[in-house]
C-alpha cells in the first residue's frame, strides 16, 4: 500500500496525518510517479492552515522528483523509468501520485533528485521574479528578504552573476554568513538594525528599483520605505502573516510605486513557459552558479516536524522531505 501525507481540516502541523491510499492507473494525459524526495515550501503551511483554501481533504506539497512508472493512454515523450520532476499541482507529499504529463519535466542526469525536489518550485520562483516580474540588470541593487531561506539563497546567487549589488535581510549572525557566502554583498540582521535605514545608508539615499519581499506583515510598510520613485514592490509571501489593507494612494504619495503580487503558476501556466523556466533554472544549477543548499531533511512520515521547523524559523536554505 502507498502511503501519503493527508490534510482532513485545516489547523497546526498535527493535520498532517499518514495514512494508507491507494494511487490507482493513470488516465490519459496521466503519468504515475514514484517519488524519490519531496520539496518543503511555505506554501505549504498556507495550503494547511486554510490561508490558501483547498478541497478537504487533501494531500499536500506542490513539488517532487522521482521515477514514472507507468504512463496513460495518449502520453508521449516520458516512459516507464524516465527520471522527473516538478512543480505544481498540490499533492506531492506521497510516496507515489498520478500527476498530469504535461507538468513533468525530465531531469537532466547532472541533477539529483533531492535537489530536484529542492529547487523546482523555489528555482524557479527566484527566474520567475529576477528575470520576468522584474528582470534584474547589471548593476541594479535589489533587496531580498529572507535571504538565508530556499528562495533567498537561490535568488542571492542569481542576481549575483547577473552583475546586481544583493541587499538581503536576515535574522541571526549565522544566517547573515550563509547569506554572504551565496552572493548578498549586504546582509542585514533585521532584529538589530532598521532595514530601511540599511538601505538609505548602502545606496546613498538612492532607495531601490525592486524589493522581493517573501515576509509580508511584518516587512511590508517599511519595505516601501526602501523604493525609489516609481520603484517595484514585489510581494510574494507572508511568512510573517498577510501584510495589511491599505489605500492605493499611498503608492503615489511614497512616489509613484508599483506593486505587484505574482505566482508562479501563472507564469508557468503554458507548456513554453514551464519549459524555458525549468531550462535556465537547470543551465545555472548545472554550471555551478547557483548552489542548491539543502540544510534539513525530514522523513515524509515526519512533515509535521518539517512544518513546526520551518514556521519557527529554525531552517536555512532548503528543505527536503525523503521518501
Amino acid at each position: 500500500m502507498t502511503h501519503a501525507i493527508r490534510v482532513h481540516a485545516t489547523g497546526g502541523p498535527d493535520v498532517l496525518s499518514w495514512e494508507d491510499v491507494a494511487v490507482g492507473d493513470p488516465g490519459p494525459g496521466q503519468v504515475r510517479v514514484r517519488h524519490a524526495a519531496v520539496g518543503l515550501n511555505y506554501i505549504d503551511v498556507y495550503h494547511r492552515t486554510g490561508l490558501y483554501p483547498q478541497p478537504l481533504p487533501f494531500t499536500p506539497g506542490v513539488e517532487g522528483a522521482g521515477t514514472v512508472e507507468t504512463v496513460g493512454e495518449g502520453v508521449s515523450g516520458l516512459k516507464a523509468g524516465d527520471r522527473v520532476a516538478y512543480a505544481g499541482p498540490v499533492g506531492s507529499y506521497a510516496e507515489a501520485r498520478l500527476i498530469d504529463a504535461d507538468k513533468l519535466v525530465a531531469l537532466p542526469d547532472s541533477i539529483g533528485f533531492e535537489d530536484a525536489a529542492a529547487m523546482m518550485l523555489q528555482g524557479m520562483t527566484a527566474h520567475m521574479l529576477l528575470r520576468r516580474v522584474y528582470a534584474v540588470q547589471p548593476g541594479d541593487t535589489i533587496l531580498v528578504h529572507a535571504a538565508a531561506g530556499g528562495v533567498g539563497l537561490i535568488m542571492c546567487q542569481w542576481a549575483a552573476a547577473i552583475g546586481a549589488t544583493v541587499i538581503g535581510t536576515v535574522s541571526t549572525e549565522e544566517k547573515a554568513e550563509l547569506a554572504r557566502a551565496h552572493g548578498c554583498h549586504h546582509p542585514i540582521l533585521y532584529t538589530k538594525q532598521d532595514f530601511a535605514e540599511e538601505v538609505a545608508a548602502i545606496t546613498g539615499g538612492a532607495k531601490l528599483p525592486v524589493v522581493y519581499d517573501s515576509v509580508g506583515k511584518s516587512t511590508f510598510l517599511k519595505s516601501l520605505e526602501c523604493l525609489r520613485r516609481r520603484g517595484m514592490m514585489v510581494s510574494y509571501g507572508n511568512a510573517s502573516g498577510p501584510a495589511d489593507p491599505f489605500p492605493p494612494t499611498l503608492l503615489a504619495q511614497k512616489g509613484s510605486l508599483f506593486l505587484t503580487r505574482p505566482t508562479l503558476f501563472d507564469y508557468i501556466a503554458t507548456r513554453e513557459e514551464l519549459e524555458q523556466a525549468s531550462a535556465e533554472l537547470f543551465e545555472v544549477v548545472g554550471s555551478g552558479t547557483v548552489r542548491i543548499e539543502i540544510k534539513q531533511r525530514f522523513k515524509l512520515a515526519e512533515a509535521a516536524e518539517a512544518h513546526r521547523a520551518l514556521e519557527a524559523r529554525q531552517t536555512t536554505g532548503s528543505t527536503v522531505l525523503t521518501v
